[in-house]
């Protein structure tokens, strides 16, 4: 499902417009982001939780010369999956 037909589907099941369900989506996406940059977990109880998680430094290899390299450490955005959803999910 692509954005805009989230955004169709979640206009009809609330019975709201299409631009007010646009700006519903916009807005959790950027408060979710917000929260995450600053270290905090946003958790939607029975869905899931947002979370970042912390990739540590290793060394890699470059497939084209074999060559050994230094990979970073990075800060990635993960999703662990609510009970319910994966319930839901599973029937």
């Amino acid at each position: 499902m692509k954005k805009a037909e989230l955004i169709a589907k979640i206009a009809d099941e609330a019975k709201i417009p299409r631009a007010a369900a646009e700006r519903a989506i916009n807005s959790f996406m950027k408060v979710v982001v917000e929260a995450l940059k600053a270290g905090d977990k946003v958790s939607l109880p029975g869905f899931g939780t947002f979370m970042v998680a912390e990739r540590a430094a290793r060394k890699g290899r470059n497939p084209r010369t074999g060559e050994e390299i230094q990979i970073p450490a990075v800060k990635v955005p993960k999703f662990k999956i609510g009970k319910n959803l994966k319930e839901a999910v599973r029937s």
